[in-house]
């Protein structure tokens, strides 16, 4: 069935100024030729063709044209000081000519008309420079075209920030928001690792999430291997030298972008922007819900998440996103985007991860008979039994003093874990104790090994005659004591006198100097 279209639909508008704008401009061309003396008939009935008029109606346009080239006014321009007082009046096209009439009545040039001001503003600004004047630097970004960054391989680049979660949760009988750290793959959009902060995110957030980004071994997380770069913001947590000191011993490198360009990370600022709108707004107490007219929540007195609870959900959410979710411009789930690249992953071992994501204590410390000082703490292990005046450095997690790793300070040898000596349980006490019984024992075995060999021996004599002193025996040959007898050497020592050849032997024996068997007599 065929509709009419209204005479005033927008479309029909629309095709109408296009129309009227092909007329001008072809009128000016004509015109500019009339100006230079070369305009040709032919040329005006090809311009009447074109558009279904007759020539008379072109020469028309033409005269009109000309007419209104000698009487046109210098056309007004929005000017410097236009701009100046659009950025004043925050956009304010009717204040800003308040002020033009003004200036004409005090003597100044005369003022035009508001839609004239209006028109000069919308034609001489562009729409972004329109609303920088009116709304600020973040409404003119909007307006912005930025470049794409060619398509890679997986962990060639990831993405990493912070986020605070719009949420309230209960932790130990008060609210607050938790942060989170993650790593996101640019590649193939998979989140490889994340950290959940009950306050404000530090360094040592970084570091867990690293850890967890970088191994392959999450149960939850299994995606990750050694990126070729990724890139942060400025923020001194991303930028402190622990962070740069781990990945750079793993041939990371650290991009830290300019700030206040978040176009440079997208990927990640994408991944902010889903969790709110995907996670976070259906949790209870989400604090950008809808308010009432007083600026209250609907519900005040929800109950809050537990953080446990939260973290367990957000947990959820993440192998959603990797495993179910579907994203429009890879056209698979993320997962399936990273099983299907090609690109080989570098794994690195978990204890190697975890002793690299750590902070060097830059101090050189003592062993001492309460453990390792560390101002008021004091660190043990039974691995410093007998350790006593060693000079080690620590490595631990910022802001997590409960336990250290210990490394030597000449060689940089890695000796173990130490806990706190004040939180030290009844296992922590037992495995002290019994690092000190085993050194003993072995102390004193060594000892008494020692005192053996060093004891007098004399050699038995047949007479009346003063016994002589038998030289020490080596330690290789002491250690020897106790051991079984060496057969090959007896079975050389032995005297084997053969039978007589009229010994009857016992049935089945062969005798060595016949060679043949013989038999018992019945």
């Amino acid at each position: 069935m065929n509709r009419t279209m209204p005479a005033d639909s927008p479309a029909k508008d629309a095709s109408a100024v296009k129309a009227d704008e092909l007329r001008e401009s072809a009128v000016r061309h004509l015109l500019a030729v009339q100006e230079q003396g070369r305009l040709t008939s032919e040329q005006v009935r090809t311009v009447a063709f074109c558009f279904g008029r007759c020539e008379r109606t072109v020469y028309y346009w033409l005269e009109k044209a000309a007419t209104a080239k000698r009487e046109r006014r210098p056309r007004f321009e929005a000017t410097e000081a236009i701009r100046v007082k659009y950025a004043f009046w925050e956009g304010n096209v009717s204040a800003v000519h308040r002020e033009l009439v003004e200036e004409a009545e005090a003597g100044g040039p005369p003022a035009r008309s508001l839609s004239t001001v209006r028109r000069a503003v919308r034609r001489d600004l562009s729409p972004g420079e329109r609303a920088g004047l009116r709304d600020g630097e973040r409404a003119q970004r909007a307006h912005f075209v930025y470049l794409r960054r060619p398509i890679e391989h997986r962990n060639a680049a990831w993405e990493g920030d912070h986020v605070e979660a719009s949420v309230e949760v209960e932790l130990e009988g008060r609210l607050l928001k938790p942060w989170v750290t993650w790593f996101i793959d640019t590649k193939t959009k998979v989140i490889t690792g994340l950290a959940v902060s009950a306050d404000a995110p530090n360094r040592s957030s970084v570091l867990l999430a690293l850890r967890s980004a970088l191994s392959v071994d999450e149960p939850h997380l299994p995606f990750g291997g050694l990126p070729e770069r990724i890139r942060v913001d400025q923020g001194k947590d991303f930028g402190s030298k622990a962070v740069a000191n781990a990945l750079g011993q793993l041939a990371v490198i650290l991009d830290p972008l300019p700030g206040y360009m978040p176009h440079l990370k997208g990927t990640v600022e994408a991944l902010n922007g889903a969790a709110e709108k995907m996670f976070f707004a259906g949790l209870p107490r989400h604090t950008h819900r809808q308010r009432l007219i007083n600026g209250q929540h609907v519900d005040p007195d929800q109950p809050p998440l537990p953080f446990t609870a939260f973290v367990d959900l957000l947990l959820r959410w993440v192998e959603w996103w990797n495993n179910t979710h579907v994203i429009d411009t890879l056209g698979s789930t993320p997962a399936q985007a990273w099983h299907d690249d090609p690109a080989p992953i570098t794994e690195v071992s978990r204890e190697e991860l975890r002793l690299l994501t750590l902070e060097d204590d830059r101090t050189v410390r003592t062993i001492t008979s309460k453990g390792i000082e560390r101002g008021d703490l004091y660190y043990i292990a039974p691995w410093m039994t007998d350790e006593v005046s060693r000079s080690v450095k620590l490595r631990l997690l910022p802001h997590y003093e409960d336990e250290v790793e210990v490394f030597d300070a000449r060689d940089g040898s890695y000796l173990g874990s130490a806990f706190l000596s004040h939180q030290a349980n009844d296992d922590d006490r037992a495995n002290m104790h019994r690092a000190r019984a085993r050194t003993t024992r072995r102390t004193n075995g060594t000892r008494q090994r020692a005192a053996s060999v060093m004891k007098a021996r004399y050699r038995p004599v047949t007479s009346a005659e003063p016994p002589r002193r038998m030289t020490v025996l080596a330690a290789e040959e002491t250690n020897k004591k106790g051991e079984e007898p060496n057969q090959d050497a007896m079975a050389a020592m032995a005297i084997v006198e053969p039978p007589s050849r009229d010994e009857h032997l016992p049935a089945g024996w062969v005798s060595p100097l016949g060679g043949k068997r013989r038999t018992a007599p019945a």
